[in-house]
């Protein structure tokens, strides 16, 4: 099983996103998670349709992002939040989904969410990434304190590509999270099977 899970973003796919998916799909990552933050919840659900099939098709669980009852609509696999979200809906999320993922930032927080009900949490961000310019990163000793300090899988988050992957692993992950690495790959399975 891959211990990759691809996290989306359409503005770093270029211009055919839902080929691109197709090919991450077809490498088989162990999920994707579809986080495109800047749709209204009708497009996303446009989106998500088409995402899920493709994923569908080849075995992929697609985790929604954000929009709970969209993710319900649609019967998503499961569903992943910010925590600040979480607090406010664990209940109706540990009665409704199977996978309940959860961004965290802190031991503190990856104890919160584990007590909310997360089944999973990615713990970030551990290195330099563009997706947070100017922020130092937490590095690879948050990350092995968050990993043992909880009992449910954590994956790395936050500039991670094949080569620091496997410290990460090392340091208690079950997994890591690739964003820009699978949006911009023409051959998204060197990315799953190099981990």
């Amino acid at each position: 099983m891959s211990k990759v899970l691809c996290i989306t973003n359409r503005s770093l796919a270029g211009t055919d996103f839902l080929r691109q998916i197709e090919k991450i799909a077809a490498a088989g990552p162990e999920a994707v998670i579809l986080r495109e933050k800047d749709l209204s919840e009708k497009e996303y659900e446009e989106l998500a349709s088409k995402v899920s099939e493709i994923c569908r098709k080849r075995q992929v669980p697609c985790i929604y992002h954000t929009y709970i009852m969209t993710a319900e609509k649609q019967k998503a696999g499961g569903i992943h939040l910010p925590l600040v979200q979480l607090r406010e809906v664990y209940r109706e999320a540990k009665e409704r989904f199977l996978i309940i993922g959860c961004s965290t930032h802190s031991v503190d927080e990856a104890l919160e969410a584990q007590s909310l009900g997360a089944t999973y949490i990615t713990a970030g961000h551990v290195f330099q990434t563009d997706c947070k310019k100017g922020v130092p990163p937490r590095g690879l000793s948050y990350l092995k304190e968050v990993c043992s300090t909880v009992s449910i899988p954590v994956y790395a988050l936050g500039g991670i590509d094949r080569i620091n992957a496997s410290q990460c692993l090392e340091a208690g992950a079950a997994g890591v999270c690739m964003m820009s690495p699978f949006m911009k790959s023409s051959n998204p399975a060197e990315l799953v099977n190099g981990v």
